[in-house]
Parts: structure tokens; C-alpha cells; sequence
């Protein structure tokens, strides 16, 4: 699957690269929107991760409850290698392009 620099997938894919064994809704949605600084919802957020692991770039598991949650358990998101693989596929094709924006002197002309 080829996810796209910047696009929802790639943010949440990289929240999740990020919070490593922290990942649930709430803290992916708070990486995605310091990230990108727009406020997706969580029903974006949510539909995201559910297509990301029907694809098998993501696993997930129910966490141990918490107190704070009125003893409900958090769904935690782990990259698959599949996921780490786009993630780093998606990240070398944004560099590429980024490169062929370098302007010798440093100004455009």
C-alpha cells in the first residue's frame, strides 16, 4: 500500500511510529494534531486506524483497564514491519522530492 507524505494515513502511521507502546486514540490524535496543526476528529482518527489494520500496516490490543477510565481498557497500535516499511517508503519519496527543491545560492530565480 503507498501512503501519501501528509496525508491522514502517513500522520497517524508516524503518531504511532512515535508513541511507541503508548498509541491509542487520544495520544495519536494529539501527535497528528501538533504534527499538522489541524484538529482531526475522532471519528477520522478512529476510521483511520481500523483501514490502516484491515491493510496490515497496524496491530492493535486492548491494554490493561485504568482507573480513569471507569475501568475500561485502551486499544493500543503497534507498526506491523508492512507499516514501517510504507512509513519509511513514504518518508524517502518526501525527501526525494524536497531535494529537487534545493536552489543553489539558496533563492529562487
Amino acid at each position: 500500500m503507498s501512503i501519501r507524505p501528509g496525508g491522514l494515513s502517513w500522520s497517524v502511521l508516524m503518531a504511532v511510529h512515535k508513541r511507541r507502546g503508548n498509541a491509542y486514540g487520544v495520544t495519536i490524535r494529539e501527535e497528528v494534531s501538533a504534527q499538522s496543526r489541524r484538529e482531526p476528529s475522532f471519528g477520522a482518527i478512529y476510521t483511520t486506524l481500523q483501514r490502516l489494520e484491515d491493510d496490515g500496516l497496524l496491530t492493535s490490543r486492548e491494554g490493561d483497564p485504568t482507573p480513569e477510565r471507569g475501568g475500561r481498557a485502551k486499544r493500543l497500535y503497534e507498526l506491523t514491519a508492512p507499516g514501517l516499511r510504507a512509513l519509511q517508503e513514504a518518508s524517502a519519496g518526501l525527501q526525494s522530492q524536497l531535494e529537487g527543491f534545493a536552489v543553489a545560492g539558496g533563492r529562487a530565480g
